[in-house]
């Protein structure tokens, strides 16, 4: 298993879909759940990040007096 870190938006959220689907099969016995369940809060922490990200990102396009897009601001994380 991949570490989240290393692990694309889709792929983490792909990742997820099977982590709900499994917990609520019920069909996996509790220590299993338990560990799957704190994997998935971690996908799920990944996606969050990662859609900040993106949104940052596209926050910073910046748009010329007409309303179209006319270059980039440099995004500043911190």
């Amino acid at each position: 298993m991949k570490p989240v870190a290393d692990l694309s938006f889709e792929d983490a959220l792909r990742e997820l879909e099977q982590v709900v689907s499994q917990l609520e099969g019920g069909a996996v016995d509790l220590e299993k759940s338990i560990a799957i369940y704190e994997r998935g809060a971690e996908l799920k922490k990944h996606c969050e990040a990662k859609l900040a990200q993106a949104q940052a990102r596209i926050e910073q396009i910046t748009l010329a007096e007409n309303g179209q897009p006319d270059g980039t601001a440099p995004f500043d994380a911190q």
